[in-house]
């Protein structure tokens, strides 16, 4: 494939961007440029196809031409995951948006893949409903919130983007036009397109789940200190049956400083000192952390579980009508090494220590605590030695509790450096949907953990 790729000479280049240019129109295909690159990977051409139909034609061109092919959406995460063999043609689907037109009470509305996620919500306000898919990324659209397997803090009650599909529709590498779902056979296989990173199928439109916008929303915010305290409150809220949207834990990264004296009149906190996880650590993080619980429903209704909440946290909570400044936000900045733990509930306190030990210092960490799927950031200055490392302890550490630890992006040479999945048993049925969708690896080849 690169080698074809590689003998295109400048006629040849010519001739393909002359033919992109006749399938999606002159100001729509062009040379790459230093910007169009995925993961560092630099681009040859950039298509914007402005339909389904535009988009197979360009599918079908780099069929003929033996040309890889990588989908970008907003490019707010087109650095995460491996970068893939070879890009020739970057497939732009911000022309492949729109809302459907459904009836005001209609259960689900069908959304173009290049539509930006606040421009589905903005729409949907307005007759009063919404999704229930808040992914972090600013300007991220919904094919690449789903391409990238994202989800926000909404996923505890509502499950992630990709459980609330009902149908898709996507381009196969050979430009076929596959519908899925709504009675078709097939959701199945087009769920794995989430978190796929276009490696499987370009996604046209995506067919969703819509709610009524809720009456009320109020945040719950209590500190904490340690991931063990962390531990006791998620398991009391959860074991309250409050029916919390999301249940949200941010931790600082700040410097260690003396652990705070235990007070005699503080049983509880006596017993968390005690406890062996706290075995060996003299140091706390030197400013506390938050642990947010977001209701929503009737007025009458918020407010009523919102008092039951305060009385089971007990001490130094706060209610509020807006959410702290660090919802829906990443720990990580760019540049740093960024990571997705997923455990059992149960377990995440486990995690976190884990993570902090193998680092040597508290970490940031942030995420969806009544799930246990956070993330964390390490220094993008850590040489890959080191992240390997820590990678390495904090993976043995889940494994036995039945977690895993993926690293989402990270510099170049970290990314060289280390096994960004771990280990994944749905590896073989990714394998099995890679050679049935894409038998040639034309799509985004070795985005796919194990290379493919």
């Amino acid at each position: 494939m690169a080698a074809a790729a590689s003998s295109i000479d400048r006629s040849g280049a010519l001739e393909i961007t002359h033919r992109l240019t006749e399938i999606c129109g002159p100001p729509f295909a062009r040379f790459a440029g230093p910007a169009d690159e995925v993961a560092g990977r630099a681009a040859r051409w950039v298509a914007v196809p402005g339909g389904s139909q535009a988009a197979a034609r360009v599918l079908r061109l780099a069929a003929a031409h033996d040309l890889t092919v990588v989908p970008r959406g907003a490019g707010t995460k087109i650095d995460w995951g491996a970068a893939p063999e070879q890009v020739d043609i970057m497939l732009d689907t911000g022309r492949l948006a729109g809302i459907g037109h459904e009836p005001v009470d209609a259960p689900t509305v069908e959304v173009g893949a290049g539509t930006p996620l606040r421009a589905v919500q903005a729409t949907l306000e307005r007759t009063g409903q919404r999704l229930a898919v808040d992914a972090p990324s600013p300007g991220a659209t919904l094919g690449g919130v789903l391409a990238a397997g994202e989800a926000g803090p909404l996923r505890h009650r509502h499950g992630s983007p990709c459980d609330q599909l009902v149908g898709v529709r996507y381009l196969t590498a050979d430009g076929e036009l596959v519908s899925a779902g709504g009675g078709a056979p097939g959701l199945d296989l087009a769920r794995l397109l989430c978190g796929s990173q276009g490696a499987l199928g370009v996604l046209v439109s995506a067919t969703l789940r819509v709610q009524p916008v809720p009456a009320s929303r109020l945040w719950v915010s209590r500190p904490v200190w340690t991931p063990l305290e962390v531990n006791d409150l998620v398991r009391a809220i959860l074991a309250a049956r409050l029916d919390p949207a999301a249940v949200e834990l941010d931790l600082s990264a700040s410097a260690p400083l003396p652990r705070r004296p235990v007070r005699a009149d503080d049983p509880a906190a006596a017993a968390r000192a005690r406890h062996p996880s706290m075995t060996g650590r003299a140091d706390v993080p030197s400013r506390a952390g938050s642990l947010v619980v977001l209701l929503e429903g009737g007025p009458a209704d918020v407010v009523e579980r919102a008092e039951r909440l305060v009385s089971l946290l007990d001490g130094g909570v706060t209610v509020t009508h807006s959410p702290p400044t660090w919802w829906r936000r990443y720990p990580f900045a760019p540049g740093d090494t960024a990571l997705r733990i997923e455990v059992p509930i149960t377990d995440l306190h486990a995690a976190v220590y884990a993570l902090r030990d193998a680092a040597g210092a508290p970490v940031p960490v942030r995420g969806s605590a009544g799930l246990g799927v956070v993330h964390a950031a390490l220094p993008g200055s850590l040489p890959p030695d080191r992240v390997a490392s820590i990678l390495a302890a904090v993976r043995g550490v889940l494994l036995a509790r039945r977690g895993r630890c993926v690293v989402l992006s990270a510099p170049a040479a970290v990314r060289r450096a280390v096994d960004l999945w771990g280990e994944l048993t749905t590896l073989p049925r990714l394998r099995a949907a890679k050679e049935h969708l894409d038998p040639h690896h034309r799509l985004a080849p070795g985005r796919l953990p194990g290379g493919f």
